[in-house]
């Protein structure tokens, strides 16, 4: 049964705490956001490796292994992002992400269908490299901007967090 998409905009974390996962954007440094990212990765492997990784809890929940599916090709895209955002010029106008509908991803890669193990290993991938590429920002160019189709802007700071809430916020969500 498809999951009806959520299309909360989800910005607000950096302004104030999440709710629901404790997360707080401005508790949290720039400095903090690679390792925290890694650690997502790590807390991800272990969830993946439990047994009814494909059971969703109810019909308009993903299941384990989708959210698992869903933070690696988080870390895919903020990479992709990120890089925008450093080539783009600090003067003009902020790049434009594409547009990434992260329901029809789900289902057009069939994330349920994914080898638990496979995706464990191409998360942990793909969070040490947006750790990377976040650790290597200097200071001085963490305030260029990016924009979403939707018209949301960042700076490559408010991104960095804003991408470690959604990592966290999953995290949360599969807990057991």
């Amino acid at each position: 049964m498809p999951i009806v998409p959520d299309v909360k905009d989800w910005t607000w974390v950096l302004e104030r705490p999440c709710p629901e996962c404790g997360f707080d954007a401005a508790a949290t440094t720039y400095e903090a956001v690679p390792a925290l990212i890694r650690a997502t990765a790590v807390r991800f492997a272990a969830v993946l490796d439990r047994p009814g990784v494909r059971v969703r809890p109810d019909e308009s929940t993903w299941s384990a292994l989708e959210y698992g599916a869903h933070v690696r090709d988080v870390c895919r895209m903020s990479d992709t992002r990120l890089g925008l955002m450093l080539a783009g010029d600090p003067d003009g106008e902020p790049p434009r992400f594409q547009n990434w509908d992260q329901d029809a991803a789900a289902e057009a890669d069939r994330y349920n269908e994914q080898d638990p193990a496979r995706v464990a290993e191409e998360f942990a991938e793909a969070a040490e490299r947006a750790a990377r590429s976040f650790a290597s920002v200097p200071r001085e160019r963490r305030g260029l901007r990016g924009a979403r189709s939707d018209g949301a802007e960042f700076t490559v700071e408010s991104f960095a967090r804003y991408i470690l809430h959604d990592l966290v916020h999953h995290v949360h969500d599969v807990r057991g």
